[in-house]
């Protein structure tokens, strides 16, 4: 079978081939009634675009690099699906890369993506990067990008996060709500902008119930468990009621150290996450999570990137798109009786 062309499209109906062509990049120039009828018609007749005709015609790589910490991560996993949704819909071959949280490997695949004639970047910071100088020189150097859920207010272009602060916020309430007022908060690396604003989603929720914070309930960790279960330790010392984790890995490795030490979930004390785990509801107990709109943050950063390679906007937008969270209640975090609340 032959692969439907944009002339195809043209003659089913009855349209120029420019004006089918501009409908499915979206261009603002053509109306949203035309633009409907031209994508469901190739949609339904399985239209693809040829990336390398693209890329001759109109002198661009028609692919872009997406780095992330892990694909193994859950989270990640599911931006890239929705990364690779829309790109592929519009043309693009997506080339992605792992910095395995370093920043060494980071710089070397920005570099790499650069080299390669990538015609914009996706990324989400490594938790070992404070210093953004090589993001800084490839935005001199012309080479658009968007950052996503782990990103820098030192750099400004486009960034697209999951609404850290009221996932945070619901997480903490949730717990206080079930009767706890020791909540430990274990979290990663304080100069990620998830952790800022995480931890402050979560001194909000403390402050408005009139509990004090207290330092010595947070704990900074990697993502390893030798780097995990001593800092358990460090926090069981402060007699808590409830742990809070801002991450899925931290949550498994926090949930681990609690199982080996004998501490009782929801009991002793309550656990929740800050997680995409598609497995949470099958552990034992199963685990009260904060859920993030993974693929929908994906979409959302390439499109925006998309924008940006083809100059549909005059100037480019800078701003944050922050997408609401969900909290998802399970058995970690049952309510129990607590004498004196």
């Amino acid at each position: 079978m032959d692969s439907v062309t944009i002339k195809d499209i043209a003659r089913a109906l009855n349209l120029s081939t420019s004006t089918v062509s501009r409908a499915l990049r979206g261009s603002y120039e053509i109306n949203l009634e035309t633009k409907r009828l031209v994508l469901e018609y190739a949609e339904r007749m399985h239209y693809r675009p040829n990336p390398i005709a693209l890329s001759l015609k109109e002198n661009r790589s028609r692919a872009i690099g997406v780095i992330v910490p892990q694909i193994a991560n859950n989270f990640f996993s599911q931006a890239i699906n929705g990364i690779e949704a829309i790109a592929y819909n519009r043309g693009y071959h997506v080339i992605i890369f792992q910095s395995h949280e370093s920043y060494e490997r980071e710089v070397v695949t920005v570099q790499q993506s650069f080299a390669r004639k990538v015609d914009g970047l996706l990324i989400s910071l490594a938790s070992e990067t404070s210093d953004l100088s090589h993001l800084r020189e490839i935005q001199q150097k012309g080479l658009p990008f968007v950052m996503f859920d782990r990103t820098s207010e030192e750099i400004d272009t486009p960034k697209v996060v999951a609404d850290n602060f009221a996932g945070a916020f619901a997480a903490t309430e949730h717990l206080i709500q079930q009767g706890r007022r020791r909540i430990a908060h274990m979290t990663i690396p304080s100069w990620l902008s998830i952790t800022q604003e995480r931890l402050a989603g979560y001194r909000a929720a403390l402050e408005k119930y009139d509990i004090p914070f207290d330092e010595n309930l947070v704990r900074y960790s990697g993502f390893e468990q030798y780097e995990i279960s001593p800092l358990v330790d460090d926090l069981l010392a402060q007699s808590p009621d409830a742990f809070f984790t801002a991450s899925d890995r931290l949550a498994l490795g926090c949930l681990a150290a609690l199982r080996k030490r004998n501490v009782s979930i929801p009991e002793e004390v309550s656990l929740i996450g800050f997680t995409n785990l598609t497995v949470a509801d099958l552990l034992s107990p199963s685990m009260s999570t904060v859920v993030q709109p993974a693929q929908e943050i994906g979409q959302v950063a390439v499109e925006r990137l998309l924008e940006m390679i083809e100059r549909k906007q005059k100037a480019s937008w800078t701003g944050t798109v922050k997408i609401p969270t969900r909290l998802i209640v399970r058995e970690s975090t049952q309510p129990v009786l607590i004498k004196g609340i």
